[in-house]
């Protein structure tokens, strides 16, 4: 009532022309009025300028944690990738010089001549057979050795292996076959005197990181006399692959003769047999053409003639039998001039 009455009173004053008299109590009561409101709004403006504020430093506080955990993530992220790449260049090094706990998966393995590539091997033989990407390897767990190795070679395998860009020997390391029983370890050769003898030559499988590789394991090796294998057999490896190359396909079988020798090496059991000879079977299915190799475990000087044999020679020698389609009584190194 109050409050109507002085407003009712300020319109009269209004409407008469005049002013309320200064300092009268209708002025204070409508000046308390005005200070009332007016501190009133103030006061909501104050609210809603701290409930801005507070909206404000919360989403402040928000992004801030969201910018440490998002950095906390980068960082994390940075360093897994750091540890990727690190273990992709780990994988990447095993995959290229196998190592004993890292050797290749072996993989199936099936040339154009798959079917002539299989040999008899006498059941008095220890034998597993072992498929790696480009060679069967007939394993002796018995004697340690191979008994038999057979690839194919082609010629565009050669162009292959001799392009500028083909794999290199000294970035893969011998290699232990932790698949197959009776595999030695690289170290085991050491001190023997024999070195380890591809009877699959590297020369013939560097077109492929995993064909290179897998004929680094030990299931590929012989002991072998040191100078026969960097001289003398390492020629006649050289003379095959130049065949290949020009007949276009060659089916190769290399191992080992071991007539009476008993003779054996290792660091630890000293049971790793040592051959008394060494085979090597060559057949070029499109020119019908056989000859065969036999060399002795040590410096053979002379051509290559001096060694050559039937195929049925290194059957009768060792028990092992090929394929009929090979011819067996063929041994004229003249056709392969």
């Amino acid at each position: 009532m109050k409050r109507l009455f002085s407003v009712w009173l300020l319109i009269v004053a209004l409407l008469a022309g005049g002013a309320a008299p200064a300092g009268s109590w209708v002025d204070e009561v409508v000046m308390t009025q005005w200070s009332a409101q007016a501190a009133a709004k103030g006061k909501k403006k104050n609210k809603k300028k701290k409930h801005k504020k507070n909206k404000r430093d919360k989403k402040k506080n928000v992004s801030r944690k969201k910018n440490k955990s998002s950095n906390k993530k980068k960082k994390a992220s940075k360093k897994h990738n750091k540890h990727s790449k690190r273990s992709a260049a780990t994988v990447s090094s095993l995959a290229a010089i196998p190592h004993a706990s890292h050797a290749p998966a072996h993989q199936a393995y099936q040339p154009v001549g798959n079917a002539m590539l299989r040999v008899g091997i006498p059941a008095s033989i220890d034998n597993t057979v072992v498929n790696y990407k480009a060679m069967t390897v007939n394993f002796n767990p018995s004697l340690r050795i191979p008994n038999c190795v057979a690839y194919e070679l082609t010629a565009t395998m050669v162009a292959m292996t001799d392009a500028p860009d083909h794999e290199v020997r000294k970035n893969y390391n011998y290699a232990h076959d932790p698949n197959v029983r009776g595999c030695p370890q690289n170290w085991e050769y050491r001190g023997s005197g024999y070195t380890r003898g591809h009877m699959a030559p590297a020369m013939d499988m560097r077109w492929d990181k995993t064909t290179m590789a897998q004929c680094f394991m030990m299931t590929n090796m012989c002991p072998q006399e040191k100078t026969l294998n960097n001289d003398d057999w390492r020629r006649l490896e050289e003379r095959v692959h130049r065949w290949a190359k020009r007949d276009g396909q060659l089916l190769i079988f290399t191992g080992p003769i071991m007539g009476n020798s008993r003779m054996t090496i290792g660091k630890e059991r000293a049971d790793i047999a040592v051959p008394e000879a060494f085979f090597k079977v060559v057949y070029a299915p499109r020119q019908q053409r056989a000859i065969a190799f036999i060399y002795p475990n040590r410096a053979c000087p002379g051509s290559y003639r001096n060694y050559a044999v039937t195929v049925q020679e290194v059957e009768r020698r060792t028990g092992l039998t090929f394929n009929d389609a090979i011819p067996k009584r063929q041994c004229d190194p003249m056709k392969w001039e």
